[in-house]
């Protein structure tokens, strides 16, 4: 295998955070998801949409609700230095961030 062959990890279903099923409605056509294995904990999504995001024990963010609007939503996941938020339409299913 060359260098520039790039390989991907698979990513487990426990390792993404969503909605609890009773905070899954949110206001707008956007769900978030939290990629766990790539955050390191900044903080910027819990400061934009604290409605949306926390912190865990282990300073990993985690979804609360998804009671926000999409802008906030959207802002949120754009401000993670690692991506590690990802946006997707619910009715599309298209992923919206990171593109």
């Amino acid at each position: 295998m060359s260098d520039s062959t790039i390989q991907q990890s698979t990513v487990q279903s426990s390792d993404i955070s969503v909605a609890p099923e009773d905070k899954a409605k949110g206001p707008g056509k956007y769900r978030v998801k939290v990629n766990r294995p790539k955050c390191i904990g900044a903080g910027s999504c819990v400061a934009i949409a604290p409605k949306v995001f926390g912190l865990d024990d282990k300073q990993l963010a985690f979804v609360i609700s998804e009671d926000e609007l999409d802008d906030i939503k959207l802002l949120a996941a754009q401000s993670c230095p690692t991506a590690a938020i990802i946006v997707e339409d619910i009715e599309t299913g298209t992923q919206v961030w990171p593109q």
